[in-house]
């Protein structure tokens, strides 16, 4: 049923770009949470068999950038809601690039504009696995939220700066997040 890669397949990268929903765990070396969060919107690309750039837009937490910032263990996974049952997971160690970070053009060229944009989380996949999701139930998408995307557009730079300043400077365990670079 399970099957390991060290690199993503061809298979799996179309298996990748046909969903629609993505799933990203991370956990610092110390303290009571680990985050698990999911993520939508047209924000990830695979930009090589072992490598995933994904957008990290602003949300109500910044628990990724601090946790990759003291362990950069992280996981991301997909399911196949549609025809294809599958469950893939990418293992691997991970950077959250923020505003000022020298490659910040370099890999911003590589997703879609998004308003919001909060950092960029480069992935180098050490691992990956797949399961067969044979009980992960059949789900139609409805399409996307266009919620996140309207907020962050109505808050402006000005806006945003003052949402990360006040609400993803720590964790929900007291850990610094680095958000201070997008000030």
């Amino acid at each position: 049923m399970g099957k390991r890669f060290d690199a993503l397949q061809s298979d799996q990268i179309g298996f990748i770009a046909e969903q629609q929903l993505f799933f990203v765990a991370t956990a610092a070396p110390a303290g009571a949470h680990v985050n698990l969060s999911p993520k939508g919107m047209d924000s990830l690309r695979v930009l090589s068999p072992n490598r995933i750039l994904w957008a990290n837009a602003t949300g109500s937490g910044n628990e990724t950038a601090a946790h990759l910032a003291l362990d950069a263990r992280m996981t991301l996974m997909w399911c196949g809601f549609a025809k294809r049952p599958m469950i893939l997971r990418a293992y691997g160690q991970a950077q959250a690039h923020h505003h000022d970070s020298p490659d910040w053009a370099a890999l911003a060229a590589h997703l879609p504009p998004l308003p919001g944009l909060r950092q960029i989380v480069e992935l180098t996949i050490e691992l990956v696995q797949s399961s067969c999701g044979f009980a992960v139930p059949f789900m139609e998408p409805a399409g996307e939220r266009p919620t996140l995307r309207r907020w962050a557009e109505d808050q402006g730079p000005d806006g945003l700066s003052a949402y990360w300043d006040t609400r993803n400077r720590l964790t929900i365990d007291g850990q610094p997040t680095g958000i201070e670079a997008n000030l």
